[in-house]
């Protein structure tokens, strides 16, 4: 009777565990299916709506940023009544002295920033294809002290900067205060202009390819290391960016210099293009979500360094005429800065052509030391080899020097 019972439970007893296992890899299954199709390959959104989200994100950061300040500014300012000095130059002087309205004067276009901008942008590429400086510089800061044990060692592929120049238009000069935030037409008394500053306000776009190609090598540490490779090759392209560019200059004192900052609101369009390839055999080319991924990182790293309310700040130099920075002229002896460079480019061609001479020379005298050296190393080995006594130089024929 009792084994007659057991039979039946052992039997629905492995069914049971069966049934569980093929349940626990089906599910498994899906999740896997699920996560190839909708992560890997899912389609990503357009890049309109990908835009406007973006958008959304940083007017909505912006806002928040100037309520915050806003609830932090005193209403009113105490002045001290005791010091007297004589009234500072404020944004309404500097506008009045130049003529410049800020309600009426219409936008400039900027067609001479452009043509030197383009300029500067030319000798920069030209400089950076200059004994490879651009791609030591890149490799050694990718794989720097911050890369990830993940991954090995990071190859630049590619680098193209492109060929067109970025467009500047639609500037115009606004008074903002200390924070950066514009002041409005009731905001613009004696005691708010006072306090700020001008700022020009100039729209940027650019049209072109610049491309950064990187081939890298995923590696699994674990349990041991070196367990599995995968091959990456990633691409990215700028094709486009607009946007509006915010230049102030922020006032020195006695013991701070003067800084030129800039910032891009958060109004500005970032069109990219990212290329892919995963694995060495079976290759995974222009992964969908890889793709979002790379994205959203370059968006977040240029929205932290220089989007508002962030800004960069670039140390000015002291404008004051000094004689250590005058060029050019025939008065104190002085020659001509064309003459200068002519003549420090002859001496630098001296120098460079009296030292290779000596290495020349060096290397001639070592070789010839070693060939002589050769030449009576053989002849010693074939007297030896005739039964002939090596003699010394210098020594007697047929002396013999046994002492008994």
């Amino acid at each position: 009777m009792t084994s007659i019972d057991a039979a039946p439970l052992k039997a629905e007893s492995s069914l049971s565990f069966t049934q569980g296992l093929l349940l626990g890899q089906l599910s498994i299954a899906i999740l896997i299916g699920a996560f190839i199709k909708f992560f890997i390959f899912g389609d990503p959104p357009s890049p309109d709506v990908t835009a406007a989200l973006r958008a959304t994100e940083r007017r909505s950061r912006t806002l928040a940023h100037k309520r915050s300040l806003l609830t932090l500014k005193p209403l009113s300012k105490k002045r001290s009544s005791v010091l007297r000095v004589p009234p500072p130059l404020t944004t309404t002087t500097i506008l009045s002295k130049t003529y410049y309205n800020v309600d009426s004067h219409q936008p400039e276009s900027l067609d001479w920033f452009n043509v030197l901008i383009a300029q500067t942008i030319a000798q920069f590429r030209s400089d950076a294809q200059y004994d490879d400086a651009i791609l030591t510089s890149l490799t050694k800061a990718l794989n720097g002290s911050s890369r990830p044990d993940f991954l090995d060692e990071i190859k630049v592929t590619e680098i193209s900067l492109g060929e067109d120049f970025p467009i500047f238009s639609n500037c115009r000069v606004i008074p903002v205060d200390e924070d950066g935030l514009s002041l409005g037409t009731a905001e613009r008394g004696a005691a708010g202009m006072d306090q700020g500053r001008l700022q020009a306000r100039m729209d940027v776009d650019l049209s072109d390819f610049i491309t950064l190609a990187l081939e890298t090598k995923l590696l699994l540490n674990y349990p041991k290391p070196l367990v599995a490779v995968l091959p990456v090759a990633l691409a990215v392209s700028v094709v486009r960016f607009s946007g509006t560019l915010s230049i102030s200059f922020v006032p020195g004192s006695p013991m701070n210099a003067t800084m030129l900052a800039f910032s891009f609101l958060d109004d500005y369009r970032l069109d990219l293009s990212i290329r892919s390839l995963v694995g060495s055999r079976s290759r995974l080319q222009d992964v969908p979500k890889i793709a979002q991924l790379v994205e959203a990182r370059l968006h977040t790293w240029f929205d932290e360094r220089c989007v508002e309310p962030r800004f960069q700040q670039i140390e000015l130099p002291s404008l004051w005429p000094r004689k250590k920075n005058t060029r050019g002229g025939d008065d104190g002896g002085s020659e001509p800065a064309s003459i200068s460079r002519a003549k420090g480019k002859e001496m630098k061609k001296d120098l460079r052509d009296e030292a290779r001479r000596e290495v020349e020379a060096e290397a001639e005298a070592k070789a010839r030391s070693e060939l002589e050296r050769v030449e009576q190393e053989s002849l010693r080995w074939r007297r030896r080899a005739r039964g002939e006594e090596y003699a010394m130089p210098g020594s007697m024929p047929g002396l013999n020097m046994n002492i008994t």
